[in-house]
């Protein structure tokens, strides 16, 4: 299996795609106002291959920041893209297009995974696809787009998850999760006042969230934004961290990009050092594979921005290109199988 990159800094779709032949899936990333052109385009250079996309910033061993990035995957895969749409308000309307897709792909329970891109409504929508995922022993990860759309097969949907089933028919596949952040030690806050539909918690510990953040870290109000990149909170779920990041101040309280409810018990995260976590990331790709013929992934907007301001982000992404091909896009949420993260990376792995 084959997976090509190609992307053009100043947006020229074509200048992209050169290059590409007989791809099997073709997914897309690009800037807003030039989303509906390049869609059309793709689907027009290559009429009735399966392809989805959405706004986002593409990468290889660097950032396409204002342009379009293209990923194809080529040779030896079998593939089916559709749409599940209306997902803000009918999140499984449409999951029997998923089931049928999955029975004409035929996959094993090890060469098969998913690739979505979600337009919000996230945690449901992997809620509700997560059985189909268990019955067939399916991996998948994905993103949040910008701007509320996605695409699929040459056509853009508002509200929508666009997924692409992938089997390679020549060895596994593997999807990962790498987390920078561990707990801080002796913080325990318990959230009260919430409200799950806008991801808002009013206090911890019975005192107003917001100044509860402020005096643990010793920052103020107009710091907070930007402190949630090196300390967001974590809610420990067996051996693993769910991350949430905050979003806004809200009154004495915080939005967050992950639902916080009553009673959940939190602590706040730190950053280790990036160079450290990617390679252990790494060796762990590396002891599952032999033979690896790309990384597809997604990092997090909150990840871009703390590691572009430290000035490590090139440096990461040269890093991974060790593994061999990698590609991916800067996502506003990350899936990882059954799992909406945040401030994470999360990847999958073709043999």
């Amino acid at each position: 299996m084959n997976i090509f990159y190609g992307m053009s800094a100043s947006g020229n779709i074509e200048e992209a795609l050169r290059g590409l032949n007989t791809p099997k899936l073709i997914i897309l990333m690009t800037t807003n106002d030039n989303f509906e052109k390049h869609v059309a385009k793709v689907e027009e250079k290559f009429p009735k291959v399966p392809s989805i996309g959405c706004i986002a910033m593409g990468y290889s061993k660097n950032v396409v920041e204002k342009g379009v990035a293209i990923v194809a995957f080529c040779d030896s895969v079998t593939v089916a893209a559709n749409i599940l749409e209306n997902v803000s308000k009918m999140p499984a309307r449409h999951i029997e297009r998923l089931e049928k897709d999955l029975h004409t792909v035929n996959p094993g329970r090890d060469n098969t995974a998913i690739i979505d891109f979600c337009s919000g409504n996230d945690a449901c929508v992997l809620t509700s696809i997560s059985p189909l995922c268990k019955r067939y022993g399916i991996q998948l990860m994905g993103a949040t787009g910008d701007q509320g759309k996605v695409s699929c097969n040459g056509k853009i949907y508002p509200d929508g998850m666009a997924y692409a089933v992938i089997k390679n028919n020549t060895g596994r596949v593997k999807t990962y999760k790498e987390n920078i952040y561990v707990p801080m030690e002796g913080i325990r806050l318990i959230a009260s006042k919430t409200d799950r539909e806008k991801y808002y918690m009013g206090e911890l510990n019975g005192q107003s969230a917001k100044q509860v953040y402020m005096k643990l870290l010793n920052i103020q109000e107009k710091d907070i934004g930007t402190q949630t990149f090196k300390n967001p909170f974590g809610k420990m779920i067996g051996d693993d961290i769910c991350i949430i990041s905050i979003k806004e101040v809200v009154g004495n309280g915080l939005a967050c990009y992950r639902q916080v409810n009553d009673s959940d018990i939190l602590t706040l995260l730190e950053a280790r050092d990036i160079n450290e976590i990617a390679q252990q990331t790494m060796d762990k790709i590396r002891a599952d594979f032999n033979h690896i013929s790309g990384v597809f992934s997604v990092n997090c907007a909150f990840r871009y921005i703390m590691f572009t301001e430290n000035g490590r982000l090139n440096e990461y992404l040269q890093k991974m290109s060790t593994l061999g091909t990698h590609c991916g896009l800067v996502g506003y949420g990350e899936h990882y199988n059954n799992q909406f993260v945040n401030q994470t990376m999360t990847c999958v792995v073709f043999e």
